[in-house]
């Protein structure tokens, strides 16, 4: 499905336009295009860029975090995965060979580590801090790797303090890539780490509920307004442990908000919850209070700058025609965070198109 015109496409804004697709690359956008090419029609349904997971974990290697991103992604609503880290430059290789043929789009933060999230501890060992093999596998997959990873929490670390950070700070001057710092456990406290990255840097587990956390007694941390003014960008990250209402709320009523949505989803918080998808996740906000096109952007645009896939992202000539087609559904559904605190909205966002590598994918009602 290469050449194709999805006509009167709903979009965010309300818009009607028809879109002319050519060889899998947005050609034209007009109120009424006409053409042989096949037509497709969503009726009242929204239409927006496909939705970029840019915190997901899709290497199915380790028992301790992983899964396949045809599992997390186009059946989904998702077009673009992106894995945190699950592979280090010793394993980089095998997560290509793995997914180089997925129907989702993926793509990779390489972990500092060399051999990525083998266990909770990667970052204990400062010997698996390889500079020449992260900067051999960055110029091996220079279309794959788009990103550096650093775990920077008590028990990945474990006694190495702020070294690997100071140490993936040193490897971006190699690869010229953005890097992405978990925040968790002290005793690497989110101070340090504000002060240690620059405009563009990634900090996710924003709304973690954790003491080393952006919420100091119930207020914002100063340090994360100085993380906003530097240019940091700040990822939800919600995963098992990392998501929390209250913190998001307050937050939220503090006028600090995510520059990206994204689940940290693996197989375990996928089957079992509070995650089960991006979908769930960006839910979740429009509860807190985002509206849908703040949601929807920080999925599409902000994830594609974030990470420098210029060609995704956004609907405009010259784009990969990925597109994710979804609905708002006024129905009653409960959500529940990472301190198992549950709330209910009368209406949610719900995916039903997937259309990647141009392929068009029917999403199934779920059972």
């Amino acid at each position: 499905m290469e050449n194709y015109v999805i006509k009167q496409a709903r979009l965010i804004n309300e818009e009607r336009v028809d879109i002319l697709v050519e060889n899998g690359i947005i050609q034209k956008i007009a109120p009424c295009i006409e053409t042989s090419y096949e037509t497709l029609n969503f009726q009242d349904c929204y239409v927006s860029a496909g939705w970029i997971d840019i915190h997901t974990h899709c290497f199915d290697k380790f028992e301790i975090y992983g899964d396949q991103a045809d599992f997390i992604g186009y059946p989904h609503g998702v077009c673009t995965v992106v894995d945190a880290g699950t592979a280090g430059s010793d394993t980089i290789d095998e997560f290509y060979q793995q997914v180089k043929n997925a129907k989702t789009r993926v793509y990779s933060l390489l972990n500092i580590s060399s051999p990525g999230i083998f266990a909770q501890d990667e970052l204990a060992d400062l010997k698996r801090l390889n500079q020449e093999a992260i900067v051999q596998a960055c110029q091996k997959y220079p279309q794959f790797i788009v990103g550096l990873k650093a775990r920077m929490s008590k028990s990945v670390l474990g006694d190495s303090g702020n070294q690997p950070l100071i140490f993936a700070k040193e490897m971006q001057k190699f690869v010229n890539l953005p890097i992405m710092v978990h925040i968790g456990t002290a005793p690497s406290v989110l101070e340090n780490i504000v002060d240690m990255l620059d405009e563009y840097d990634i900090i996710t587990h924003v709304f973690n509920p954790k003491q080393n956390g952006i919420l100091d007694k119930g207020y914002i941390k100063d340090c994360v307004y100085q993380a906003i003014e530097k240019g940091i960008i700040l990822d939800l990250g919600h995963g098992t442990d990392s998501f929390s209402f209250e913190t998001a709320k307050i937050a939220f009523q503090n006028g600090i908000k995510v520059n990206t949505i994204s689940s940290d989803i693996y197989f375990k918080n996928r089957i079992n919850g509070p995650v089960y998808d991006l979908a769930t996740t960006m839910n979740k906000m429009l509860y807190i209070g985002y509206s849908l096109a703040e949601v929807i952007r920080c999925v599409t645009v902000n994830a594609s700058k974030a990470l420098h896939l210029d060609h995704l992202g956004s609907i405009e000539v010259g784009k990969t025609a990925d597109f994710t087609v979804f609905h708002i559904c006024p129905q009653d559904i409960e959500l529940t965070d990472s301190l198992h605190q549950k709330v209910t909205m009368c209406h949610y966002l719900k995916p039903d198109y997937t259309i990647v590598k141009n392929h068009l994918y029917q999403i199934e009602e779920d059972k």
